[in-house]
This record gives structure tokens, C-alpha cells and sequence, in this order.
């Protein structure tokens, strides 16, 4: 295992410091313990930092703009990447997450590294991009850091970044807009190619009902969708998932916890420093260098393990609609659009000692599917936004331990897309959420959970990221499904095998 490239200056130490938590995180992710992270991220690490060195030395184009890059932190995570597919084409796959090694294999791992003009549409808007204004747009989004550390970090005037990083924003969507144009796609894609451009560019412009079905069903559109849509939340997720691929979504949950963690506790961030005097020195600069970053590797391993602890289950979270790979729909224009490649992960611990799995928290007992009583039903009334809530069923007690919010966020000739939030009272390790569908429904896609169905009767299991929910916390998923005839709202919702009321 190589070590540690050595800093160059005190700047590209603290360069380091920055870095390292957030490639061992990613690392950590896409291994099977503590020590193969530790393994994957210093070879990705020693790989990507060999890269963006030898590209601050490449001669400037002709045009005078030095040659594309990603900035540093996706740059290095990309090489986490690469360096796992390396180690599964070399014998090394047995270390890496199962899942990972499934994706590895896949044609979508390999848009990431094909032709340019098929790669995601994040990942080539980004790299358009002036590395200083992507470098903002990713540590202000992605990391989740507050804007005036980022404006420390990047030498930016802490009373204008905010005005920045929304000009950034809108770069960025031009970039992304741009490459959408740009890339092959079919006749009925590029029929809706300038449509598609007008309706992202509010969130009061209503979605066309042929656009919405298309989005449904083409990831290209979809994940161009993700890009140019600013309002709602979703940016993170489309930059997350569209550059670093695998693991986006839970890597994006765990930086976000990582920066709670670090805010919470009152870190002095060593990445927020402006440096050290260039005047010191030489043997007093070696020392505040290997220093540096001794303490980051500590640091770093610290606040991995915090940020993989239960933190609550906070419905406002953008990574709420991080969806399981295999699982994840193309989402509706009018809602959130999840990211291209949101697989979710196993959770491995950061102690020397090697990690063990999340626990999977599925109640091991089912309710039989219940029939409805009497005369009474569950209907959907629908608002003037077009969204459903599920009227309470009259079997469900007016204690119960849990409320459940039933929202049907559209709905098309055989088809429609709905999003469950459910409150639970009780701190939650693991969960599954059953309802039942009075019209013969069917669950086609989910995301956020794990689907199955029997008949009317639907279950959906937590994701590996999502098992834990504070007391008085939220969880929630989204899914899409098909329908004929009728489309009434669901009924005798339980959470673990304990009846929910309907808000």
C-alpha cells in the first residue's frame, strides 16, 4: 500500500486537510471494512493528487484557459472510484461492497468513463466549468459547508458569496443545459429538449402532461431534469449522484452529518485557515506541515465515526429523495427529479477493528392484509396543487404511535407517482411501512425503501442509510406505480406492524 504523498507547502498541506475525511468517507463506503478504506483511500489519494498536480503544471491552452478539471474534492473522489474498479479488474473485488462490485460491472459504470459526449450531464457541466466557480458550487452544495467558511476556504468576500454561489448556480445550468444539447439522443428526446429548458426554469411553470410521461421513463431527459430544475432542493443530489456515481446519495447524507457534526461541536476547521507565513522557516514549516497532517488523518477518522452515528431523521433533509440503485425511478417534473445513479450503502465502521452491517431493522412480523370495514373508505381528496391526503381510516385509533401523510404528487393516464411521509413517535433502529390498495394498484419503482407487494397488500423496507429515525422524527420515500379504473388513496398503514393513523 503506498503512503502518503508528502505536502509540497504549508497550502497544499492544508489542501490535504480539507481532502482527506471526505476520500476516506467515500472509501469507506465503497469497501467491506475499516481497513480496506483506509487502503482504497490512500491509493485514490496518492492517485488523484499525482493528477491534479500534474495538471497545475499542463501549459494553458491556446485560448488561455488551463485544460478542464473537476475541482480537487470530486476530483479525488472520482480517483476512489477508478482505483475500486481497478481493484475489481485485479483480483481485489472481495474487498469492495458487493453492491459496488454489481455496479462496477454495469453499463452505468461505464458512461462514466466512455465517450464524453454519453458521460452524465452533472459531470460534464461541472468539468466546464471555471475550477474556482465549481469549487464553490460543490463545497457549498455537495459538502454542505456554511457559505463563510467556504468563502474563507476559497479567499472569497464573505458578503457576496451568497450573491456567488446563486450566479454559480445558474453557470452551472447553462453548462449542464448545453451538454444536454450537445448529447445523442433520440427525436422524441430532442422534440422536448427546449420544453424541457422552460418549465425547470421556475417552480411555478406547470409541467405539460406528455413531458411529465416521458420524464417518467428516460433516465437522459430525466437526469438533464435533475440538472436544470435549481429550485426544490435538488441540486445536491443531481451533482452528487451525476459526478461521483456509486454511492452519491449516501456519500452526499454523510458529509451533511459530517458538517453538523463539526458546526455542533465548535471544530476550529483547520480547512477554514488561510494558511501559514511563508516566511517561517524551514524546519518550523516541515514540523506545521507533518503536523497538519497527522491531524487531519485523526480528525479525519473522528469525524467519519460521528457522522455515521444516528443523527434524527429529519424530514428536510435533500437527500431524502436518495433512492436504492436498482430500485430508483426516473422521477416526475413535478417533484424532486432523483439523481441518475443514487445507489445507497451499507454503513461500515471507521475503527481499526473491521466494520460490521447496518442492521436491517425488518420486523419480522407481517399483518394479514386487512379488509375494509363497513361502508366507509378511504378517498383521495386532491388540493388546488394537485396533491392527495389520505381521509383517516375508521378502524385507526386516535393514539396511535405514528401519523402517516399519503401525498399522490401526480398522476397520468395508467400511471402515477406518490410519496409517503410517515411521524413516529418512537426511536426507530429499522422499519417497514405496509398499506393496502383498495384498487387493485401496482408498485412499479421505489426509492428511499425497498418494495414488495402481495396482492393489495404493499410493504416497504428501510434502505441500508435510512434504518435510523429519531423519536418524533419523519421518514419518508417516494415510489411510482400503475393504475386502471380507479386510483383511491391506500388504507391501514402500519409502521412495524403497529397501526398509523392518517394525517
Amino acid at each position: 500500500m503506498p503512503d502518503l504523498p508528502t505536502p509540497q507547502d504549508a497550502a497544499e498541506a492544508a489542501l490535504f486537510s480539507e481532502c482527506w475525511d471526505a476520500v476516506l468517507s467515500y472509501a469507506d463506503l465503497c469497501t467491506s471494512g475499516s481497513l480496506a478504506a483506509n487502503q482504497l483511500a490512500t491509493e485514490a489519494f496518492t492517485l488523484g493528487m499525482r493528477e491534479a498536480r500534474e495538471s497545475d503544471f499542463a501549459p494553458v491552452r491556446s485560448s488561455g484557459r488551463r485544460a478542464a478539471r473537476l475541482p480537487v474534492i470530486p476530483l479525488l473522489l472520482t480517483a476512489v472510484r477508478n482505483t475500486a474498479a481497478g481493484w475489481e479488474s485485479g483480483g481485489l473485488g472481495h474487498k469492495l461492497d458487493p453492491d459496488l462490485r454489481l455496479w462496477l460491472n454495469s453499463e452505468k459504470a461505464a458512461r462514466y468513463t466512455g465517450p464524453p459526449l454519453q458521460r452524465p450531464v452533472a459531470l460534464r457541466g461541472l468539468r466546464d466549468m471555471q475550477e474556482a466557480d465549481a469549487s464553490l458550487l460543490w463545497l457549498a452544495e455537495v459538502e454542505a459547508l456554511p457559505l463563510p467558511s467556504v468563502a474563507r476556504r476559497l479567499g472569497l468576500d464573505q458578503t457576496v458569496v451568497a450573491q456567488e454561489l446563486e450566479q454559480v448556480r445558474w453557470l452551472f445550468r447553462d453548462r449542464c443545459h448545453r451538454a444536454h444539447l450537445d448529447s445523442p439522443m433520440a427525436a422524441e428526446c430532442r422534440s422536448y429538449a427546449r420544453l424541457l429548458d422552460a418549465v425547470t426554469r421556475s417552480s411555478a411553470a406547470d409541467t405539460p402532461e406528455d413531458l411529465s410521461r416521458h420524464l417518467a421513463t428516460c433516465v437522459q431527459c430525466a437526469e438533464a431534469a435533475a440538472c436544470l430544475r435549481l429550485h426544490g432542493g435538488g441540486l445536491p443530489a443531481a451533482l452528487a449522484g451525476g459526478v461521483i456515481g456509486w454511492g452519491g446519495l449516501a456519500y452526499l447524507e454523510r458529509r451533511r452529518r459530517a458538517a453538523e457534526v463539526r458546526l455542533g461541536a465548535g471544530r476550529p476547521a483547520t480547512a477554514d485557515n488561510d494558511g501559514g507565513d511563508p516566511k517561517e522557516s524551514a524546519g518550523r514549516g516541515k514540523v506545521l506541515r507533518q503536523g497538519l497532517l497527522g491531524a487531519a488523518v485523526l480528525i479525519s477518522l473522528v469525524a467519519l465515526g460521528v457522522s455515521m452515528m444516528p443523527m434524527g431523521g429529519g424530514s428536510g433533509d435533500d437527500t431524502a429523495t436518495a433512492s436504492h440503485d436498482d430500485r430508483q425511478p426516473v422521477a416526475d417534473p413535478t417533484a424532486d427529479v432523483p439523481s441518475a445513479d443514487p445507489t445507497a450503502t451499507h454503513t461500515a465502521s471507521a475503527s481499526a477493528a473491521p466494520s460490521t452491517s447496518a442492521t436491517t431493522g425488518k420486523p419480522g412480523h407481517k399483518n394479514p392484509d386487512p379488509e375494509p370495514q363497513g361502508t366507509s373508505s378511504a378517498t383521495a381528496s386532491t388540493s388546488h396543487h394537485g396533491t392527495a391526503s389520505a381521509s383517516a381510516d375508521p378502524t385507526t385509533p386516535a393514539a396511535a404511535a405514528c401519523r402517516v401523510s399519503y401525498d399522490l404528487v401526480n398522476q397520468w393516464t395508467d400511471g402515477f407517482q406518490s410519496t409517503v411521509t410517515v411521524t413516529t413517535t418512537q426511536a426507530l433502529t429499522g422499519w417497514r411501512v405496509q398499506w393496502s390498495f383498495r384498487d387493485g394498484q401496482k408498485v412499479t419503482q421505489m426509492w428511499d425503501a425497498t418494495v414488495s407487494q402481495d396482492g393489495g397488500r404493499v410493504t416497504a423496507d428501510a434502505a441500508d442509510y435510512n434504518q435510523t429515525v429519531a423519536a418524533n422524527g419523519t421518514l419518508s420515500f417516494g415510489f411510482l406505480g400503475t393504475w386502471s379504473g380507479s386510483n383511491s388513496a391506500p388504507y391501514a398503514f402500519t409502521l412495524n406492524g403497529d397501526t398509523c393513523s392518517l394525517n
